[in-house]
């Protein structure tokens, strides 16, 4: 083997080990990552029971409903589709109805999603991107929302 062939070789073999590392490490990722669902993808993607997702939309008008042990009832929405969410424990202060919401969990065979997490959005000028994306697709986005979240913290001017 000449000496052009031996470096060949060697470069080959170093792209197919860093090509197997990546593929390795991309593997592990996307056992830890949640994707981010609105109420009509979860619907359109027959997403099976026990699947963990993230669902995100707004807290339905007139759907929040306390229970024993602190759990809550409650419906997301996304302006076409809603879906059911059954949490147990402390809701984040922000949450409310009417109000940007993402949680984490798992829908059951009935059609429930149990949330083991709730995230709300931390003031009025914040909507993360799934939500607003989720929102302009569905025909329910407001141009004021990109005003507000473009304001500076505190409302205005000095």
């Amino acid at each position: 083997m000449t000496r052009k062939q031996r470096r060949l070789v060697l470069i080959g073999g170093g792209l197919a080990v860093l090509a197997v590392a990546v593929a390795l490490m991309l593997n592990a990722f996307r056992d830890s990552i949640v994707f981010f669902n609105s109420p009509s993808d979860v619907v359109e993607r027959n997403i099976g029971p026990g699947t963990r997702i993230r669902l995100g939309g707004m807290v339905k008008d007139v759907s929040v409903a306390l229970g024993d042990n602190l759990s809550v009832r409650f419906e997301i929405t996304d302006g076409k589709t809603e879906v059911p969410v059954i949490y147990r424990g402390v809701l984040p202060d922000l949450f409310r109805e009417g109000q940007g919401v993402v949680a984490e969990g798992a829908l059951d065979r009935a059609g429930l999603f149990n949330a083991d997490t709730i995230l709300a959005k931390h003031d009025e000028t914040y909507m993360p991107k799934e939500v607003a994306d989720a929102l302009k697709k569905s025909g329910h986005w407001q141009d004021d929302y990109a005003q507000r979240a473009a304001m500076p913290v505190g409302g205005g001017a000095r």
